[in-house]
């Protein structure tokens, strides 16, 4: 996923699909569900940087959404949305989890210390606070204004809400507006609330806008925004919410209590194809819930260990079959940036192209996400699934959880090279690559001729003016020719 530019075209016929795929640096071009994804590899934010000098496109917020999306990738583009630009806020939490576990299993600081204790408040505020970051991305892609759906988390995660809360649980009582029930909840790390809350303000906001009075509108559309969103999210989106994330939980358990094994199997089994169809993003609010609300995540995150792991056992299995240097070069680097959890050149660039290494990745992957499955394994960080991310593997258990993430890593990666080269692929020649590239140069080639060397050429002035002798152009500079003649 962070390897690619993706482009929410208005017409995607004019987009020169052959010529991109062709372009050295370029992994593969997807074009699905309205997106034109170009698929770049590591060097994606390098590149991304200079076409935003030729174009802006910082402001996403100004674009229009293609209409033509089915209603899955419409849910799915959303998703993505939403919980991509929150990911290094909770990956950052996460690894500082990781570290402080550490801290405390070698003894370096007590669990009851006071560096303990700061350093575990600034592990968990991402977390805590999560409806403010998931508040911030969702009005950018519902398209209303981001501080007011700030200000919404606000409403639900204020200290004097949370004590009212508190009051009426211990009371037996309960929270009532004008005899409308509050429901008694928290939601602090809650995921779906807040999403229900700003998808509910980007209908609201309009209509404050249209019923406000000009001349007093600056005052009246923000109140109105800020009252209507904050009752309707207290009383009725909330509750929802809490509902719809609680059944999500009681699932996950239900699951890791009777067949824990099965959504690794199934998640490092078929991750090359939901990330090729996109399905792989309504995967991350399920694992980021789980980090949220249980603290770690045996769901999602083992599965994509083990196959992003597999990807990378495949394409180094390919390097070191192949007898083309340029595909060996490739499937070696590809191979080194899929372990370490960037899978997209792997993937695009050598397993997906040669097939039969596609399958033995399937393979891998599913007897790795077996094995975690059956171990229990869990993540307690989120971030892409690779060997940088076995850290976030650390628990409060000491060095068990990680040791079988560590195994079912070596699973994936033994599994998926041997594989391979067993089921084998069908290489490319040598020469077949050589005598393409010839091929695009002679056709790129203007042949010199008699016929088209240009003999007269006209110039045509780009600008309207007059023509004036250097001797009387405002400048001494130039006209008393300082710096030469002309």
């Amino acid at each position: 996923c962070a390897t690619r530019l993706r482009f929410n075209l208005k017409d995607d016929s004019k987009a020169n699909t052959e010529v991109l795929k062709s372009t050295k640096g370029i992994m593969g071009v997807v074009n699905k569900g309205g997106q034109y994804q170009v698929i770049i590899g590591s060097d994606v934010a390098n590149v991304y940087a200079e076409i935003n000098k030729v174009a802006s496109f910082d402001n996403d917020s100004q674009s229009d959404d293609k209409n033509d999306k089915g209603p899955v990738v419409r849910v799915l583009d959303t998703i993505a949305g939403i919980f991509t630009p929150i990911i290094p806020a909770i990956t950052g939490a996460g690894m500082l989890k990781a570290v402080l576990a550490l801290l405390v299993t070698f003894k370096v600081i007590a669990a009851n210390s006071q560096v303990y204790a700061v350093l575990n408040f600034m592990a968990d505020a991402a977390f805590y606070f999560l409806p403010f970051l998931i508040a911030n991305s969702a009005a950018k892609k519902f398209k209303c204004n981001a501080y007011m759906a700030m200000s919404i988390a606000a409403v639900i995660l204020h200290p004097n809400f949370a004590a009212m809360v508190d009051v009426a649980k211990k009371g037996g009582t309960g929270i009532y507006f004008f005899g409308l029930p509050i429901t008694l909840a928290s939601y602090s790390s809650s995921v779906i609330p807040i999403i229900l809350g700003v998808w509910f303000m980007s209908f609201v906001e309009p209509i404050a806008d249209k019923v406000s009075p000009k001349p007093i509108k600056f005052f009246t559309k923000p109140l109105l925004t800020l009252l209507i969103t904050g009752l309707a999210t207290l009383i009725v989106l909330g509750p929802l919410g809490i509902v719809c994330g609680n059944g999500i939980s009681a699932a996950i358990a239900f699951l890791n209590t009777y067949a824990r094994w099965l959504v690794p199997l199934i998640v490092g089994t078929f991750s090359p194809l939901l990330v090729m169809t996109g399905m792989h993003y309504g995967l991350i609010p399920i694992g980021i819930n789980n980090l949220a609300t249980a603290g770690f995540d045996t769901v999602v995150g083992p599965g994509m260990l083990g196959s992003n792991i597999a990807q990378g056992g495949a394409a180094l299995a390919v390097a070191l079959r192949t007898k083309n240097s340029e595909l060996k070069q490739l499937a070696s680097s590809a191979g080194i940036t899929a372990v370490c959890g960037i899978t997209e050149p792997a993937m695009y660039g050598v397993t997906l192209k040669l097939k039969r290494p596609l399958i033995a990745v399937m393979i891998g992957g599913g007897a790795s996400g077996l094995f975690l499955g059956l171990s229990g394994v869990g993540r307690y960080t989120s971030g892409s699934p690779g060997l940088l991310a076995l850290p976030g593997y650390i628990g409060t258990d000491g060095f068990r959880n990680i040791m079988f993430a560590c195994i079912g890593a070596a699973i994936a990666f033994v599994v998926s090279f041997v594989a391979t080269l067993i089921l084998g692929f069908e290489d490319i020649p040598e020469a077949q690559i050589a005598d393409s590239k010839a091929d695009e140069i002679i056709e790129n080639e203007v042949a010199v001729t008699e016929e088209n060397v240009v003999k007269d050429s006209i110039i045509y002035s780009p600008i309207e003016g007059k023509v004036v002798p250097l001797n009387e152009v405002n400048d001494p500079m130039f006209s008393e020719k300082m710096m030469g003649n002309g």
